[in-house]
């Protein structure tokens, strides 16, 4: 009998708990995100934009990943896509990770394409697997996930892949102008995350499809008792 590979978020408890799994797991895809920009090789094509903000601001990382993904929130929620409390998490939580990891060097920087490679490589691991224990807490997608999937309803007959290309491609020339820097990481983020992400679902036999992720609104009514009418 096939397991059943996410949670049920039936009462306020749940709820709770369920956000503590997605806010450990955004930590640690964190550090995903802190290995891939340590492997200095370029950055991934949303880490790009983040850096070249914080870059051309003189914030910390953290702080313009949080900018970057409350605009994002603002345009899921312009175009009435489906918003869920771990989305807040997700925007908070990941950015400060990476400084956490920063303030306290817990990866030299690389410096060739030999040891940068293989370190990239090991952070879009850990961003898949933390992208499945995420995504089990049944509370809601990322941010630039659901605004990929607002932007390809609305894209007529074009694949979503094409929409996928275009928005990272836009993000990437952004953070390029603010002085972000790219390089073959950037590509093999790119075009390697799906892939990677892919493998390791496999690997726990995890079909993201059939996660019924639960809307704002219902868990703050099972937090507060709200019944409906």
């Amino acid at each position: 009998m096939m397991r059943k590979n996410f949670c049920d978020n039936h009462t306020a408890g749940e709820i709770f708990l369920h956000m503590l799994l997605a806010a450990c797991s955004l930590f640690v895809n964190g550090f995903g995100v802190y290995l891939t920009i340590q492997a200095n090789i370029g950055a991934g094509p949303w880490d790009v934009l983040n850096l070249g903000l914080s870059k051309s601001l003189g914030v910390l990382y953290g702080t313009a990943s949080i900018a970057v993904s409350v605009t994002i929130l603002v345009l899921d929620v312009l175009l009435r896509e489906p918003i869920g409390i771990a989305m807040f998490i997700d925007a908070l939580v990941v950015g400060k990770a990476v400084d956490f990891f920063n303030t306290i060097h817990a990866v030299p920087a690389c410096g060739s394409l030999t040891t940068g490679i293989p370190v990239m490589i090991l952070g879009l691991i850990i961003l898949a697997y933390t992208q499945y224990t995420y995504m089990i807490a049944s509370l809601g997608c990322g941010p630039r996930d659901t605004l990929l999937v607002g932007l390809a309803k609305r894209a007529g007959k074009l694949p979503i892949g094409a929409v996928s290309i275009a928005l990272l491609g836009c993000a990437t020339l952004i953070g390029w102008i603010l002085g972000g820097p790219i390089g073959i990481g950037t590509l093999i983020c790119a075009f390697g995350t799906g892939p990677v992400m892919q493998l390791a679902f496999r690997t726990v036999r995890f079909d993201a499809r059939k996660v019924h992720h639960q809307h704002l609104g219902d868990s703050l009514k099972r937090i507060f008792s709200i019944k409906s009418t």
